[in-house]
């Protein structure tokens, strides 16, 4: 959209709770919501679930919720379930929140071992998107991470954000440097890449065993 003389401020992200056919999403309460989450994303089998964020990782459920309501003050956190089970599967953050120009992040996504690579982390994300684009009417949407998180890095490709380029020496983490990759989607790409998610994630797409017949990324360049 290059004529915008009509455009005007777009609501913040509001996402209240959306169900899936495999995820919930609602906003994160803490320190409510510390102990249920607590088991599924931290713990010493799980501390390099933390490595590439500003926060984390977490010895106890008070700290988890400490460090959540610090840090996320400016995010809007949110909690991805089951569908079914409502058992806490992971966390994604709206962040760098603009309405003025209609832009968001989604930032500080830590996903469980069972959700990541699953059908249910691609729809948390689809779901996560389609709120930015078609509720609020927002014009872009970001992800960012460190350069050195290469799965995040794929992860970023194969939902569709677009490489933008590296901002170096853009932060001090953790006692590291941090060079951030930046990637975006932009309202006018969107069509395309809501239609991919929705093929892909239609049952037809996977076999008896759950495997996928057609990758996203082949799905979207096929659209």
């Amino acid at each position: 959209m290059t004529d915008l003389k009509k455009w005007s401020v777009r609501p913040a992200p509001n996402l209240p709770s959306v169900t899936g056919r495999f995820v919930k999403i609602e906003p994160a309460n803490f320190p409510r919501d510390a102990a249920t989450l607590f088991p599924s994303v931290c713990g010493p089998e799980d501390d390099d679930l933390w490595t590439y964020l500003p926060i984390g990782p977490f010895a106890s459920p008070d700290d988890l919720a400490t460090e959540m309501m610090t840090a996320g003050a400016d995010w809007k956190i949110h909690l991805i379930l089951d569908a079914q089970t409502n058992e806490p599967l992971g966390t994604a953050s709206f962040m760098r929140i603009r309405p003025k120009v209609g832009s968001a992040e989604v930032g500080c996504v830590v996903f469980s071992r069972r959700l990541q690579r699953t059908p249910a982390a691609t729809e948390a994300m689809h779901l996560m998107a389609r709120h930015i684009f078609e509720d609020l009417g927002y014009r872009r949407y970001e992800w960012k991470c460190d350069d050195a998180n290469e799965p995040s890095k794929r992860a970023a490709s194969r939902l569709g954000f677009q490489f933008e380029g590296v901002f170096r020496q853009d932060l001090v983490v953790k006692g590291r440097n941090r060079d951030t990759a930046w990637f975006s989607m932009l309202d006018s790409e969107w069509p395309i890449i809501k239609a991919a998610f929705e093929k892909w994630l239609d049952p037809a797409n996977f076999d008896r065993d759950g495997q996928q017949r057609e990758g996203l990324k082949d799905i979207r360049a096929r659209l």
